[in-house]
């Protein structure tokens, strides 16, 4: 009796090893299973039957993985302690597969994450370097039957998964769809001789034949696709097309061996092809959508450049080049490896690794980017210049996923579900009506019903006009996430904004002196202290105070929505709001103002004018019409009047209000049924940004980018914010619109399918055809609406 290994399926020879009742092919199938088994992973069975591969022998394989110059050209990330590496796993094939590799850590206490990335066959491991090295790790997945791929020559091009199945494929369909066309003339044109006579039989075999590896192999990935969906239950996009190669397949084998006709094989290799052939330019056509926006969209992101000659200037973070000194302020992300040249460094390493506690440095140091820097201003020397992709991955890293997906139905997962059910209906009732007229054409009839209505242009709708409209936005300097957040901008009904920083400028306005005249030395002392904040207002405030002198605080700390405390061989120094600075009771300004005290002692306040960004009247108007406004203000009312007379009527005005009074707002607003937008700088605000529907986090002149905001908006730009909304709900119109050119497209194909017109092969050709058709309709309408930009 044959037998097959309860691990990875493979035929057990005599030689097959039992356990647990189990048979296995060999000892490292055995040996997988115990593992799973001791660490209550054994329900990884229970999601596919066989789901692993057998490991091959790995004994002193991946020696040179403890080598610091090799295994360190392979890691993400490392911190001393904790270390990433994203590792390309090819036998990544199933469900299973991903349960599997993100439960790592229960396999080996060191990993405290694995993330999957199943398009790409990539795994990113997170790991802590005192208790495992890479190696364990590579050895760990080669134990279980998930081999890592290792090139260091082309280590960068494998981790990207460059796949040409699909060519392969498309090889092989458009080779044995010729061959079969040709084969089949005779018959076309009912040539009665001889030697048709005489080869008729051999002909109709050889077209079997060169059908086997078409569908067998060709169109594999749609009987995959196909059973992952039913064996999930539920019905995808490619289970007609599945069903309609199956029953052209087996209708012709019924025929030729039964010698009724010549079958339908010039049509099933024909559909199979021409399949491939769609798929093939709209995956072309996408790659060229993502790659604009992963490699063009950069962000606008700032940061301060130290000169030589100790001058400070603001550039653009992808001008950082090697060798330069930067400045990193309290709060401020560091966009770019480098070594710690001089200032107190805790950097919190959350963003990169999840874990918050903050890991102290020593000049000389290296620092990593994507770590925030938590106490103070540090200088830094740049290593090596700054990689967008790298921002990107971690502006999307799984680690800040957060409920803001729950809940969340796309346009077109609500509708394209009740599409397969309701072709799969009219297929089976057309089926039999023909059956009962015309048995002959029931089969051509059913065939063509499949693939006619193949929903592939209803589910390229969304991405390619989401696709294109993130590229066109990601050019005006609005930055989106992902096209989730495109969709769920069309659903808001409630826009939030801050004031300091977001509808004012950080850096105009005038400002006034009130009380103690301070000193050169306070001075130096003040605008050093204010050189460790990113707030709008100690920006400002720097910016006017004219010193050269740099002094390192001997402590610093900034705490939210109250103010700075700094200390300088035995110096204190306050920043903030009155209440902070000082406990005697104070005339508190009606204006904009921050308030000093040095050794207790209360010395004045800086008051500030705001200068409110151009556009921002007219942008109030133009949202009031369709959206309730509200201000969050962590300052003061003492612009409620000017506010009120430039704000529509009906504007929500609230101050004085502290980072975990903003998240609340929002959060009740969101009990009411709400969809709520926020906008803010990204430092007071970010938890009202992760809180609300939608968070828009404004950069200007500071590194403000944070995980917790959906999109980064230039300052620049606030004032077209209206636009990018009605943008927002063009995309849903335009989805919509292409879901009904899609549906008189199938409308028309099903009527002509339904009463016997159309064959099968004419049937492939038209699918294809019309999903390019759609590709071509919502590129044109994302390029009108995009104009609306100019």
């Amino acid at each position: 009796m044959e037998s097959h290994c309860y691990h990875c399926g493979n035929h057990c020879e005599d030689t097959s090893i039992v356990h647990d009742d189990k048979i296995f092919c060999c000892n490292g199938c055995k040996t997988v299973y115990e593992i799973f088994a001791e660490n209550e992973l054994s329900c990884y069975y229970d999601l596919e039957q066989t789901p692993g591969t057998t490991p091959k022998e790995i004994e002193g394989k991946f020696d040179f993985l403890t080598k610091p110059e090799i295994y360190e050209k392979l890691l993400d990330f490392n911190d001393g302690s904790v270390q990433i590496a994203t590792l390309y796993i090819p036998s990544i094939h199933c469900s299973s597969c991903i349960w599997l590799l993100e439960n790592l850590q229960k396999l080996n206490k060191s990993i405290s994450s694995a993330i999957v990335n199943f398009p790409k066959k990539t795994v990113r491991v997170t790991y802590n370097a005192n208790e495992g090295s890479l190696k364990d790790i590579v050895l760990l997945l080669s134990s279980i039957g998930y081999e890592p791929y290792i090139s260091l020559e082309d280590y960068t091009n494998t981790k990207k998964g460059i796949n040409r199945d699909i060519l392969y494929k498309l090889g092989v369909a458009g080779f044995a769809f010729g061959n079969v066309m040709l084969l089949s003339f005779p018959e076309y044109f009912e040539v009665d001789e001889y030697w048709l006579n005489q080869y008729k039989t051999l002909f109709r075999w050889i077209m079997f034949a060169m059908s086997l590896p078409v569908v067998f192999y060709a169109a594999s990935d749609y009987f995959v696709s196909a059973y992952k969906g039913l064996r999930s239950k539920f019905l995808n996009i490619d289970v007609p097309i599945a069903l309609g190669i199956l029953v052209l397949f087996f209708r012709s084998v019924f025929e030729i061996i039964m010698d009724h006709g010549q079958g339908f094989f010039d049509s099933l290799t024909g559909l199979v092809f021409f399949l491939l052939l769609g798929k093939f330019f709209q995956q072309k056509t996408y790659n060229f959508l993502s790659f604009e926006r992963d490699y063009k969209s950069y962000f606008p992101i700032g940061i301060t450049k130290v000169n030589a000659d100790h001058t400070e200037e603001t550039i653009q973070v992808y001008d950082i080049q090697k060798g330069d000194r930067i400045l990193i302020r309290n709060q401020e992300l560091i966009p770019v490896d480098g070594i710690l040249i001089n200032g107190d460094a805790q950097i919190d390493y959350s963003f990169v690794t999840g874990e918050s506690e903050t890991v102290v440095k020593q000049s000389g140091d290296k620092l990593f980017a994507g770590g925030k820097q938590t106490s103070g201003a540090i200088e830094m020397e740049v290593l090596k210049s700054v990689s967008q992709s790298y921002l990107t991955q971690l502006w999307s890293n799984d680690v800040f996923n957060t409920n803001k997906e729950e809940g969340f139905k796309s346009i077109t997962d609500t509708i394209s579900k009740y599409f397969t059910i309701a072709i799969l209906l009219v297929a089976l009732a057309s089926g039999l009506t023909w059956y009962f007229i015309e048995p002959a054409k029931a089969w051509n009839v059913v065939t063509a019903i499949l693939i006619i209505a193949c929903p592939c242009a209803l589910a390229l709708s969304a991405p390619f006009t989401m696709g294109n409209l993130l590229r066109i936005l990601g050019k005006k300097k609005c930055y989106l996430k992902n096209a989730d957040v495109l969709e769920k901008l069309a659903k808001i009904d409630t826009v939030i904004f801050d004031k300091t920083g977001t509808i004012t400028h950080g850096n105009k306005g005038a400002l006034t002196y009130e009380g103690i005249p301070l000193s050169a030395e306070e001075k130096i002392i003040l605008k050093n202290t204010l050189r460790n904040s990113n707030h709008p207002l100690s920006r400002q405030l720097y910016d006017s105070i004219k010193s050269t002198t740099v002094l390192t605080p001997d402590a610093f700390e900034e705490i939210a929505g109250k103010g700075m405390i700094a200390t300088y061989d035995g110096t204190e120094i306050k920043v903030g709001a009155p209440s902070f600075v000082t406990s005697n009771n104070i005339e508190k300004s009606t204006k904009t103002a921050v308030y000093i005290s040095i050794n207790n002692q209360y010395k004045g306040k800086y008051l500030f004018k705001n200068a409110y960004r151009q556009g921002i009247e007219e942008l109030f108007n133009n949202l009031s019409k369709n959206y309730k406004l509200v201000i969050l203000s962590g300052d003061n009312d003492s612009e409620k009047e000017a506010l009120t007379e430039m704000l529509p009527k009906g504007t929500e005005l609230h101050f004085n209000q502290k980072p975990d009074s903003k998240l609340n707002f929002v959060s009740q607003l969101q009990q009411q049924k709400h969809n709520v937008l926020m906008v803010g700088d990204g430092l007071n605000d970010a938890g009202a940004l992760k809180q609300s529907d939608v968070g828009i986090a404004i950069a200007e002149n500071v590194n403000v980018f944070s995980p917790a905001c959906d999109a980064i908006l230039d300052a620049l730009n606030v004032s077209k914010l209206s636009v990018y909304l009605h943008i927002a709900k063009s995309a849903i119109n335009i989805i919509k619109a292409s879901f009904i050119l899609s549906f008189i497209y199938n409308i028309i194909g099903l009527s002509f399918a339904i009463s016997g017109n159309l064959s099968p092969v004419i049937a492939a050709i038209l699918m294809p055809l019309s999903s390019i058709s759609i590709v071509t309709f919502v590129t044109i309408l994302t390029n009108i609406a995009g104009k609306q930009l100019k």
